[in-house]
This record gives C-alpha cells, sequence and structure tokens, in this order.
C-alpha cells in the first residue's frame, strides 16, 4: 500500500498546490492514501472547517495538525465531531478532539494515525509523547497493523530519538513542525518508515512560509511583527511510503516534491 504523507501546508498557497497534485497522483494510482499536515493552512496559522472540508474534497484521506490547533477557536466543535481530523494526542484529554483515528482505505485496508507533539522548545505543555505512544498502541494494533505517526517537534534530536522508539511498532514515524525537508528518510531495521521533517507544502520564496521582509526586519529590529503568508507559486513536499498492509511493515520511503 502507497502511503502519502504531506508536510505541513502553510495558506493559500499551499491548499493551491495540493489541490493541483495530489488529485491526480491518486487517479493514477501513485498514492492509495494521503495524510497530510495542515496546521497552518488557514492562513498560515490553524485550520477552519471550510479548509477541513476542502482538503477532504481534493483527496486527503486524514488531516494531522499541531501546536497551531487552537489557533482558529471555531474549528472547536468541528474538532470534536470529525474524527478524520486528528489534534496532538499527548494534549490534555478535556481538549477538544482526538489525538488518533482508524480509517478504511480502498480495498478494505484500515490505516490507524496517531498525532504527538514534541515538548522541546514547544509552546504549550504537553504529556510525554513517548508514554502517550506506549499507552495509544495497544488498542490501535487490535484494529490494524498499519500506523502512522505524525511526529510534530522543534528539535531533530527528540525526533530521531522517538524513531528509533517506535522502530517496529509503527509503519511509519513522519517528523512535521520546521518546515524544512530533511534528507535522511529511511527504513529502520524493523520496518518502520522514517524521515526528521517532511517539509513544507506553500511558497518557498520566503522565510518557512512567510513573507521573507517581514520575518528579517523581526530579526533586525528585535520588535514584534505580523507575519504574512508570502504569495507567489508553491511547492509539495512530503514523502510517499510503501507499506505491506499485511505485516504493517514498511519497504521503502521516498522524498516527494513538487511545483
Amino acid at each position: 500500500m502507497k502511503i502519502m504523507f504531506i508536510g505541513d501546508i502553510v495558506g493559500m498557497p499551499g491548499r493551491e498546490v495540493f489541490k493541483r497534485v495530489v488529485p491526480g497522483m491518486k487517479a493514477r494510482g501513485e498514492a492509495d492514501f494521503v495524510i497530510a499536515n495542515a496546521e497552518n493552512a488557514a492562513a498560515g496559522s490553524g485550520i477552519t472547517e471550510k479548509i477541513a472540508e476542502e482538503l477532504f474534497g481534493c483527496g486527503c484521506d486524514v488531516i494531522t495538525l499541531g501546536d497551531h490547533v487552537w489557533d482558529k477557536r471555531e474549528v472547536y466543535p468541528f474538532l470534536a465531531k470529525n474524527s478524520r481530523v486528528v489534534r496532538p494526542a499527548n494534549y490534555v484529554k478535556e481538549a477538544p478532539g482526538q489525538g488518533v483515528c482508524v480509517v478504511e482505505a480502498p480495498g478494505g485496508v484500515k490505516v490507524g494515525v496517531v498525532m504527538l507533539v514534541g515538548r522541546t522548545f514547544m509552546k504549550y505543555m504537553a504529556d510525554c509523547p513517548f508514554r502517550t505512544l506506549d499507552a495509544l498502541l495497544p488498542s490501535l494494533a487490535e484494529q490494524t497493523s498499519l500506523i502512522v505517526v505524525d511526529m510534530h517537534a522543534e528539535t531533530t534530536s527528540e525526533k530521531v530519538s522517538m524513531g528509533w522508539y517506535a522502530d517496529g511498532r509503527v509503519s511509519a514515524l513522519l517528523g512535521t513542525h520546521t518546515h524544512i525537508q530533511t534528507a535522511d528518510e529511511v527504513v529502520l531495521p524493523k520496518g518502520t518508515a522514517y524521515i526528521t521533517d517532511a517539509g513544507m507544502t506553500g511558497p518557498y520564496d520566503s522565510v518557512i512560509g512567510q513573507k521573507k521582509e517581514l520575518i528579517i526586519e523581526r530579526y533586525l529590529t528585535g520588535m514584534p511583527v505580523k507575519f504574512e503568508v508570502a504569495e507567489g507559486a508553491a511547492t509539495l513536499c512530503g514523502v510517499l511510503v510503501e507499506v505491506d498492509a499485511r505485516t504493517g511493515k514498511a519497504s521503502s520511503i521516498v522524498r516527494v516534491r513538487r511545483n
């Protein structure tokens, strides 16, 4: 089974390139199942119900979020009712939404998706992602052997550590959050596909999706600046992971970059 995982979608440019690329990939059989991190899809910060439905309508099967999950308050009721939009599982249980879902893919294969945030240099308090994964896996494993984890974290060390910790227990452990695609994709010894960061789906004539002039001004002056999503052509970044649907073991992971 071919699972396409798409790195952080940023603003309208990211959504537009998603709509132009993903339907064709699914129609040509390049991807059977699509997971997209869309925590920056609404003007660069958060997501709305309308945008989520727009992505679902263009071929997305599951949306993962991250530390910007609470930026648009109007989405809270939607998180509570739509299980295919997954917020961090290691946030407090009382928060809207859920951090794990199981979705049936074409052919009847069930795909489990887990969303975790790191704790190093992140803005919200979160429970330990390692212990949270331990707690979630037994019930997930009863439903499916194919499990994909979005590890949304700031530091490479925390994501690499989680990759080794999860090796052999999940099909893929894929990093997001830094918006820069790394070149360390690998299938770990026990069959887990890993990459430190899947990259950004958005305008690359920017500073991680924002207007570069504003970010440079902030660094030069030290003064607060309102960020704005950059304009212009966007690039879709992510990875394509091939998984044995029976065993849940990954056989390959390939970086994807489409203009």
